[in-house]
């Protein structure tokens, strides 16, 4: 095809025209961007897993993958708004170098293998089992039954909600665990 300056000129205008005439403003230019983007996305409340402060998040869904993370309006702590690190949290679930199973290094090794989760779960079990009977106390200096395991300790996460926290508590105490901290006042 052959194509003139003066064609090109003409061709040029009209469509500047065009699009200066059914052109949107930057917000509902956005506003269509985002909508399009999470329509017929599953929609589930989330909390923000970096600090302590508990933003609410909606997380948007399509086909088992993550298109969208926005802050929850509806919650009372951050009313939709979300930090840098909170707003870029999508990168993180949609990165392609992401570790999603559990790998394994033993001892004197250099490099991590890749593990099985039930290799995985049933290891860290015996672990945790054998530290608590090598290291549990039942009585003090002052022959006080105290019941405790002093070989293990545990700090907790500020990604979890109240209910998780209250369940993880009562675990880690039916271990006897007594070093029990939580991320939120380190």
């Amino acid at each position: 095809m052959s194509l003139s300056r003066r064609d090109f000129l003409k061709l040029s205008g009209g469509t500047a025209v065009a699009g200066a005439t059914l052109s949107l403003s930057p917000q509902e230019a956005e506003a269509r961007e985002r909508e399009n983007r999470i329509k017929g996305a599953k929609v589930t409340t989330s909390i923000c897993p970096y600090c302590a402060v508990g933003c609410g998040m909606l997380v948007h869904t399509q086909d088992g993958k993550i298109v969208n993370i926005e802050g929850d309006p509806e919650h009372p702590i951050n009313r939709g708004s979300l930090c840098s690190k909170g707003a870029s949290l999508i990168q993180i679930a949609n990165n392609p170098t992401r570790v999603t199973k559990p790998r394994y290094r033993a001892p004197g090794a250099s490099d991590w293998q890749e593990v099985e989760w039930d290799w995985a779960l049933d290891e860290i079990s015996k672990r945790v089992k054998k530290t608590r009977d090598e290291t549990f106390v039942l009585k003090n200096a002052k022959d006080q039954v105290v019941n405790r395991c002093d070989g293990i300790a545990h700090v907790g996460s500020a990604a979890l909600d109240n209910e998780e926290c209250y369940v993880l508590q009562k675990w880690l105490r039916s271990l006897g665990l007594v070093y029990i901290e939580h991320q939120a006042r380190i």
